[in-house]
């Protein structure tokens, strides 16, 4: 009797160019057909032009900018935060393990922190201006406190999460409580973890937004301001633009990291890069 034969399916190996040429026609569709809908629609008077300028006269915009010093308000912004990212990730990372491993310091840290997670942005504004002036330290401390929360929930998220059975493996191998954090939870919990890391520098970015209201004179966040109050919607579009292209740019550079970091995972993610 023949035997059947099997056919596997198995995914072709693409090449970088092979998925650059296939992702960039889906990725820039829709920013490019909404430039050209917001182009034609003021061009062609149903929009009004002071209201929504077109994208040639935000990029006139951005033109004016770069030799106006944009990249002093470029930099301040991104040294905030950096500053604030760097901070506030700085400080979940220990408490969130200390939560997520302990039930005592949860029942003590956790239903404040959660209380504290729920307080719009804008609400720390005259709080941290009233303690610490309108130097760099509220922005800074403001930046801090949104990359807390998401880093935190991710730490805590990811070491509950790890499967019990690895932990009692460990255990039969009488690992010590260090090795058994390095050697289970923290591999274990590290996709949890970087997806919180990259939470929280989202977060960093529009919490920046907030942090320049107070009374800053460099940054995109006061180009915003700057531009609401003498009617130039076109700068107002460029400083989001920028906001949207540092964003994008600082998420990649996570997102890198975390595909380098979690290099080892066999998960579908993984497989349809291949």
């Amino acid at each position: 009797m023949e035997r059947p034969t099997i056919v596997l399916d198995v995914p072709h190996r693409s090449t970088p160019v092979r998925r650059l040429s296939a992702a960039l026609p889906l990725g820039l569709l829709v920013p490019v057909l909404a430039l050209l809908g917001a182009e034609l629609g003021v061009r062609a008077g149903l929009v009004p032009a002071n209201l929504l300028p077109p994208p040639s006269a935000v990029l006139e915009a951005l033109s004016w900018l770069f030799d106006n010093g944009l990249w002093t308000h470029v930099g301040a912004s991104a040294l905030r935060v950096a500053a604030g990212f760097a901070i506030g990730a700085l400080l979940a990372l220990p408490l969130g393990a200390a939560v997520a491993l302990h039930r005592g310091v949860e029942r003590l840290l956790d239903p404040s922190f959660q209380a504290l997670r729920a307080i719009p942005s804008l609400a720390w504004v005259p709080l941290l201006l009233l303690w610490f002036g309108i130097d760099e330290t509220p922005k800074v401390i403001l930046i801090a406190i949104g990359a807390f929360f998401p880093v935190y929930m991710g730490v805590v998220a990811g070491i509950r999460g790890v499967d019990r059975s690895l932990i009692e493996v460990g255990l039969l191998y009488r690992l010590s409580p260090l090795a058994l954090a390095r050697r289970v939870l923290l591999p274990a919990a590290m996709p949890s973890v970087l997806t919180g890391l990259r939470n929280g520098l989202s977060l960093a970015w529009m919490f920046m937004v907030a942090a320049e209201l107070i009374a800053a004179s460099r940054g995109l966040g006061y180009l915003l301001t700057d531009g609401r109050e003498t009617g130039r919607a076109d700068i107002m579009l460029a400083a989001i633009v920028l906001l949207a292209l540092l964003g994008k740019l600082s998420d990649g550079a996570m997102q890198a990291v975390e595909r380098r970091s979690l290099a080892w995972r066999d998960s579908l993610a993984e497989r349809d890069k291949r």
